[in-house]
């Protein structure tokens, strides 16, 4: 298991995303960083690290 990031705040969370590691459904996610719409989180449960699109609001451009 991977340590809890030292960026995971309590504070800062995002909602709604099943973690793709554990399938933990707690409802929660440590938001660790972003860029535009693109979310870096992290489990509570497992500690498993992730990006999730979300296609919302200032999207990145391609390259």
């Amino acid at each position: 298991m991977l340590p809890l990031d030292p960026q995971a705040d309590t504070g800062r969370r995002a909602w709604g995303m099943d973690c793709p590691n554990c399938d933990d459904r707690r409802g929660w996610r440590y938001l660790l960083s972003n860029t535009g719409s693109l979310l870096h989180l992290q489990c509570p449960a497992c500690h498993h690290v992730w990006s999730h699109e979300t296609h919302f609001g200032a999207t990145r451009r391609a390259p």
